[in-house]
């Protein structure tokens, strides 16, 4: 009888979740700008926080003075970035110019040492832009019927936002009032506490992790003398916020830069090695240390979320696959029904790493070590 009840369980979890990720994906524009939303909300709470308690302001203007900050600041960043584009852009003709000069002359060198025609690496005589355009109107066309999606969440989010500010401490209570059956107020309280902490957390270590590796990338560039050093190196560092595949495009522009504007292709190589690099450094050593325990995520399990939510809703899931995680893992850690998977999602501890010789090799010189001094 208890198996039978253990299986019927099973089944109806696995129900559930697969109900949970239908409804996610079929309300992911409903969704999205909710938890954009609540996370940023986590970010200006402090600012928030401050002009209420401190300088005594009505909840109402506390919010729209944090709001009006994070968005100037935000503003601000895209005003710099469209700045340093524009100049980049208007010398896009020479660098198309010198770029084709180096690429001609690439492709006589293959063909001359394979005895590949020209036509048969680039397909033509010519590649011209009006054919690109043409060939993939119809993804442009799906882009820019997008956009207005996007417009959309950049409105509703700060929306939103004013919102879960101003009505916090209700939704805090309509918490309390739905968890009474199945937790007490001091549990749910510490639950939440966490939440906060967790989210928190993460947005300091993510914008640390940001600075450290912008810095790197400028450094590398600087080093190799390509153009626009510190612009690449934090716009590269800006579009962390897509793991794994930002860095690869942050990287593209620097590349094609450098082989615009210097004499050998291996400035070029040497721009996508350094990034490489320091992409290599920020997963492994930077992330993990500063963001990843933050949030208490291990690297493989931070790794699969990542994967799952851009599956499931594309570059905005990678952006919120790990804060969303770690705030599950904070529920399941309480639950004693999914408490096992909180276990397999957070950091392992140095014991499961522990080399058993090596255990029963200074087990043995204990032993050795107790027999001589008896």
């Amino acid at each position: 009888m208890d198996s039978t009840t253990n299986k019927t369980h099973i089944v109806q979890d696995l129900l559930a979740f697969v109900l949970i990720v239908f409804l996610a994906y079929m309300l992911q524009d409903f969704l999205i700008p909710i938890l954009f939303a609540i996370l940023l909300s986590v970010l200006v709470y402090p600012i928030v926080r401050f002009f209420e308690k401190r300088l005594c302001f009505n909840r109402i203007i506390s919010i729209l003075i944090a709001i009006l900050i994070f968005t100037t600041i935000i503003f601000i960043i895209f005003v710099l970035i469209g700045i340093q584009f524009q100049d980049i852009m208007d010398k896009s003709d020479m660098y198309y110019d010198k770029i084709l000069e180096k690429t001609n002359i690439l492709i006589r060198e293959t063909e001359n040492s394979t005895g590949i025609e020209s036509e048969d690496i680039v397909g033509g005589d010519n590649i011209e832009v009006k054919e690109i355009v043409k060939r993939n109107s119809n993804k442009i066309f799906q882009f820019i019927s997008s956009s207005g999606s996007i417009l959309s969440d950049f409105v509703l989010t700060p929306l939103y936002m004013f919102f879960f500010l101003l009505y916090r401490s209700f939704l805090i209570s309509f918490l309390y009032k739905a968890t009474s059956k199945v937790s007490n107020k001091k549990n749910m309280r510490v639950i939440l506490n966490q939440l906060y902490d967790v989210q928190q957390n993460y947005l300091v270590g993510l914008v640390s992790v940001m600075g450290i590796v912008g810095l790197l990338n400028s450094i590398g560039l600087l080093a190799l003398g390509i153009d626009y050093p510190f612009f690449f190196g934090f716009l590269c560092a800006l579009l962390l916020l897509v793991p794994y595949i930002g860095i690869i495009i942050g990287s593209l522009m620097p590349a094609l830069v450098a082989l615009a504007t210097k004499d050998s292709y291996l400035y070029s190589v040497g721009v996508i090695a350094i990034f490489g690099f320091i992409q290599f450094i920020e997963g492994n050593f930077i992330t993990p240390k500063i963001t990843g325990s933050k949030v208490s995520l291990n690297s493989f399990a931070s790794i699969l979320v990542i994967i799952l939510f851009s599956m499931l809703w594309g570059i905005p899931g990678m952006i919120l696959a790990l804060p969303i995680t770690a705030s599950l893992k904070v529920i399941f850690d309480h639950s004693v029904k999914f408490k096992s998977i909180g276990f397999v999602l957070g950091e392992a501890e140095e014991k499961y790493f522990t080399n058993k010789a090596k255990y029963r090799l200074k087990k043995w010189k204990k032993i050795r070590k107790n027999k001589k001094t008896s």
